[in-house]
């Protein structure tokens, strides 16, 4: 059976969290506790969160479970993969009739935080997928982070509101020209080795 890219263009995140503390528990309920996912399909077991519904809200979702984990001082890692146009991927779609307001935005723009992200751009099924991947970078250095390269990926640096709209950016511009895209990020805060 071949599978084709689903007409449907919901985003989804699979994505870890990661507070280095003795408190890691507390850190993540209250997190999860603490961000509205109301506009978002949303999954967490043992091994990760999957959030699903419209760009826009899993950005916001998103940014809001780092920015208030990150909050509580504790070193805080974050890993994961956003991805559009799976061959498939239908389910939830429900999610894609939200009106386009964040929820969290308002709380979460009163938390300053700086970070490092580490991010890789995959436009699938594409022979000039490189193009479209350096135009991002290019396109980062614009965006208020600092921007620099490294094996396999692109390094930001800034405040976690301006690595997050550079993320959503290039992924939404990215996904305009291919039908499926993937991004991993890798983000860190409040790290001693700063």
């Amino acid at each position: 059976m071949r599978n084709n890219c689903g007409t449907s263009r919901i985003v989804g995140c699979q994505f870890s969290l990661h507070p280095m503390s003795d408190n890691f528990v507390d850190i993540i309920l209250s997190t999860l506790s603490e961000v509205d996912t109301s506009k978002v399909w949303k999954e967490t077991d043992d091994v990760s969160t999957c959030i699903r519904g419209k760009m826009i809200h899993v950005f916001d979702v998103a940014k809001a479970i780092f920015l208030h984990a990150a909050n509580t001082g504790e070193h805080v890692a974050m890993n994961g993969t956003f991805s559009i146009g799976c061959p498939g991927d239908t389910e939830a779609d429900a999610y894609m009739d939200e009106t386009d307001i964040p929820l969290n935005e308002e709380k979460a723009k009163a938390i300053l935080q700086i970070a490092g992200c580490k991010f890789s751009l995959y436009p699938m099924g594409h022979e000039d997928y490189m193009d479209k991947i350096y135009e991002q970078i290019n396109l980062s250095k614009h965006r208020n982070v600092t921007v620099t390269s490294t094996h396999y990926a692109t390094r930001l640096d800034g405040d976690v509101h301006d690595i997050f709209n550079a993320l959503h950016e290039s992924f939404e511009l990215v996904q305009e020209k291919v039908s499926h895209v993937t991004m991993t990020f890798s983000l860190s805060a409040n790290s001693p080795t700063k």
